[in-house]
């Protein structure tokens, strides 16, 4: 029997979105790693800005997703790239007493931040290195962060691990419309309203940083059968996106197939 000595040949990366070079200066991994932490460690205080603009009604949404989605009461939940903790409250919300969430992200300033409304156990970490024994959660979540990630196969990968068999994964992310109307439109509301009323509430030019950076990372986003197609690549069973609030959220999800004979 022969034994082949050619070397295991990874997939090739699959990033979120195109390098964004007004913000870096190289899209090598390490510079765009440091300018986003840094961006968020330096804008976290005025993170939630944004949702007391909208009412807090993104956490109201969140939570009514996470339910229809499949989360239930007792269920064990991680929330990748948590930030300030609002898919966190949701699933505190849907799990009760019995159940058990962990937050996630790389971030200290959103730690911090994520802290004054969250008691339950938080971690530093990435998506792609996630800090967990394989096997442990019954439903893993990620709000509003794909774009942030470097590699979106690395990162299902790392989703599908730390999954029980037959567990959920669910993602939150924003929608940008096709037409042009609804591009023009949706870039209105991102690119120019909500970033200048955001630096008029904190006078934090971090912050309005942030929101601009926001725009271009959807702007630039990969279309969501790229996203579909890295979950199946990944090992999710019947992935699938389904656009939610056009020109504001899409959800894709996929679950952790069961062993055969289970």
């Amino acid at each position: 029997m022969t034994t082949s000595t050619e070397p295991t040949r990874r997939s090739p990366e699959v990033p979120p979105h195109t390098p964004l070079l007004n913000y870096y200066p190289t899209p090598e991994d390490p510079e765009r790693v440091r300018f986003v932490r840094e961006l968020f460690d330096k804008s976290a205080q005025h993170y939630n800005t944004v949702e007391l603009m909208f009412g807090n009604v993104g956490l109201l949404y969140r939570r009514f997703s996470l339910w229809r989605a499949g989360m239930r009461p007792g269920m064990r939940v991680l929330d990748v790239a948590t930030g300030t903790g609002a898919v966190l409250r949701g699933a505190v919300k849907v799990v009760g007493p019995t159940g058990r969430v962990f937050g996630c992200d790389p971030s200290r300033g959103m730690l911090r931040e994520a802290r004054k409304n969250f008691s339950g156990p938080l971690s530093r970490g990435i998506a792609e290195q996630l800090p967990f024994r394989g096997e442990q959660f019954d439903f893993v979540t990620m709000g509003i962060a794909l774009r942030h990630v470097a590699d979106l196969v690395a990162t299902f990968k790392e989703y599908l691990r730390v999954l029980r068999p037959g567990g959920k994964l669910w993602i939150l992310e924003s929608h940008v419309p096709k037409s042009k109307i609804g591009h023009a439109l949706t870039r209105f509301v991102w690119a120019q309203l909500v970033p200048g009323m955001t630096y008029l509430s904190t006078r934090s030019r971090e912050a309005k940083l942030l929101m601009d950076y926001y725009w271009d990372t959807i702007d630039k986003c990969v279309e969501p059968e790229v996203i579909v197609a890295a979950l199946h690549e990944a090992g999710f069973e019947a992935p699938k996106s389904e656009l939610i609030v056009p020109g504001a959220f899409c959800e894709y999800s996929g679950t952790r197939a069961k062993p055969a004979n289970a």
